[in-house]
């Protein structure tokens, strides 16, 4: 795990020290939904937009998805939040990749990371990442899950209250999905 570099001082507010140097950070957020697949070619197409840094957080769900050895970035997971943390005066990681993004990024969004987001719910590092998220940075979200989920009644309702939060939606696709049911 490499190292994450604290905020530097003089920068003035809403300005991000990586912007300051030229550099912006790009937080991706990968949850467990079969577009998780897609991990390895966002990140790469990420990194081809210069002066772009990207660090991912993952989901344990999501890791069933996608080769870790195809991932050419930092790679978090809730196992890393415990390890960086030993004492009062260590890095809480959660909070240390929110300050080093400029923008998150969580594709896909399956249905229970929304649900948890969209309650306050944080149990794992990228719900406590989102949970204490920097208002003044934009945050885009990809929801992606099985059709019958996205038609149920409180997924609207837990769109609105991400929109609510000031999150940026990019919508579905329709097209043929894994389990063979065309849609969402």
């Amino acid at each position: 795990m490499e190292p994450l570099s604290l905020p530097e001082p003089g920068i003035p507010a809403g300005i991000s020290s990586s912007v300051a140097q030229g550099k912006f950070h790009v937080l991706v957020g990968v949850t467990g939904s079969v577009a998780a697949l897609k991990l390895p070619l966002l990140v790469a197409e990420l990194l081809k937009i210069p002066r772009l840094e990207v660090k991912v957080v993952t989901t344990e769900r999501a890791k069933h998805f996608y080769n870790a050895q195809e991932i050419p970035v930092t790679l978090y997971g809730d196992e890393e939040e415990w390890q960086l943390w030993k004492g009062r005066s260590d890095p809480i990681l959660h909070i240390e990749l929110r300050r080093w993004a400029d923008l998150m990024v969580v594709a896909p969004l399956d249905a229970n990371t929304l649900a948890k987001v969209a309650n306050g719910i944080c149990d794992n590092l990228l719900t406590c990442v989102i949970r204490a998220w920097d208002l003044s940075k934009p945050l885009l979200f990809c929801p992606a899950m099985n059709t019958a989920m996205w038609e149920h009644p409180i997924t609207a309702r837990h769109l609105e209250q991400l929109k609510g939060f000031g999150y940026t939606e990019i919508p579905c696709v329709v097209k043929k999905l894994v389990c063979g049911d065309e849609g969402q």
